[in-house]
């Protein structure tokens, strides 16, 4: 066994670092814990927190390859994170000019959720519960 005890973070690339940062710090609201230029790679590491336990790393680099992640394309599927109420993440998402998919239910555990996107089309999910 590897011992594992939890995720210890999730590494994205985007296109557009200062509109990215914006998004998952002013919009889906994760804090900063550290922002660093790293001038030999020409990329910023910005390391964001969730709840005080789970962190995003969010990388620019210069010109990053494209990759496909609709419809249904090997690799990661989606990020998502769990909220108590979802109409008012979705309403807070919807001010601030982020498009969501309508509500469903998760047809085993009942509960509801919906999908957005990041400004590089990464898929989102808001889980509720």
């Amino acid at each position: 066994m590897l011992g594992l005890k939890h995720i210890h973070h999730v590494a994205i690339i985007c296109t557009n670092y200062e509109q990215s940062k914006h998004f998952y710090v002013e919009i889906v609201g994760l804090t900063v814990l550290q922002e660093v230029y790293r001038s030999e790679r020409q990329s910023y590491k910005l390391d964001l927190e969730i709840a005080g336990r789970y962190q995003i790393e969010l990388f620019s680099f210069p010109n990053p390859a494209a990759r496909p992640s609709r419809p249904e394309a090997t690799g990661l599927r989606h990020l998502a994170f769990a909220v108590d109420n979802i109409e008012d993440a979705v309403a807070h998402l919807q001010v601030n000019g982020v498009t969501t998919e309508p509500i469903r239910i998760d047809e085993y555990t009942q509960k509801r959720f919906t999908f957005f996107a990041d400004p590089d089309g990464l898929p989102l999910e808001l889980y509720e519960g």
